[in-house]
């Protein structure tokens, strides 16, 4: 069985020195990745000696998606750095985009990259759906944190065709727990700061707690990272989120199935473990 190096492979792709240099690309999405890599190693199907690959160049497309998402749309003045950035972002995620066509194309795997362009399209769909929503105020905080991980797993989720029809709900449960983890977060480390918070889960869960006074404060042009600060600490939006990141590993533990080696999912849900395990002593010190 071959050892998982999916990341190390992506790095080719991800390490130029323009980017390393000039901007910040998003987390890889390394849960998701694995635990595609693990079922489609051990799918009976038509993925032979092809799993490595299916699994670099979805890494390849949701990091296209995730670095177009992280591209600032605020007007007003950039220096030349910050455009700099927002230019790299661009290129870099239609680079990402790209690759995953060339690399498939090359191996002859046609059906792939439809089967990966559909789920795309889907994905601008339901993001399209998602942001009307926001801007209509019309979004309560499970509804937004349950949309994002629709979006997050989508492109995943597409290889259930792929696999034995005996696994394929066991693997979407699985997918959907996973995803929620990693949505889980990135949504902690958005809400260190009023600028990255206000677009994400602590925003949406604020609205549902605050008095009229503290939604001023919440809702108004400025954003002041203090009263941020103190808002997320009030209403205790890290604990909400660290609550919902152990229900989801749990619940991910009891999916594992009996027929695959277990040490293989307990590698792709530790980074979450150690994560708990920093927030909770975080906040413990407040």
């Amino acid at each position: 069985m071959k050892p998982y190096r999916v990341p190390q492979l992506a790095e080719k792709y991800m390490n130029y020195d323009m980017i390393q240099n000039h901007t910040q690309l998003p987390s890889f999405p390394d849960a998701r990745v694995h635990l595609l890599y693990i079922f489609l190693q051990n799918s009976g199907r038509n993925t032979a000696d092809q799993e490595e690959l299916y699994a670099l160049v979805t890494s390849l497309v949701q990091l296209g998606l995730d670095t177009h998402e992280s591209i600032d749309a605020t007007t007003g003045s950039r220096g030349e750095s910050q455009m700099r950035s927002l230019q790299l972002k661009v290129l870099a995620g239609d680079y990402f985009s790209g690759r995953f066509y060339q690399l498939l194309a090359q191996s002859g795997s046609i059906s792939v990259i439809s089967l990966l362009g559909r789920a795309v399209s889907d994905v601008n769909v339901m993001k399209m759906n998602l942001y009307s929503k926001m801007r209509e105020m019309k979004l309560t905080a499970e509804e937004y944190l349950k949309h994002m991980v629709q979006l997050n797993m989508q492109l995943f989720l597409s290889f259930a065709s792929l696999l034995e029809e005996a696994v394929q709900d066991n693997f979407k449960a699985l997918l959907t727990q996973v995803s929620q983890c990693e949505t889980l977060i990135r949504e902690m480390d958005r809400c260190s700061s009023p600028e990255t918070g206000r677009q994400g889960y602590g925003y949406w869960y604020l609205l549902e707690q605050v008095n009229d006074e503290e939604r001023r404060l919440l809702t108004g042009d400025k954003s002041d990272a203090k009263d941020w600060r103190k808002l997320v600490l009030k209403h205790k939006v890290m604990e909400r989120l660290l609550d919902k990141l152990r229900e989801s590993v749990q619940a991910a533990r009891q999916l594992i199935p009996g027929r695959h080696p277990e040490g293989q999912f307990e590698l792709m849900l530790e980074p979450f473990l150690k994560r708990l395990g920093t927030y909770r002593t975080v906040v413990s010190e407040g």
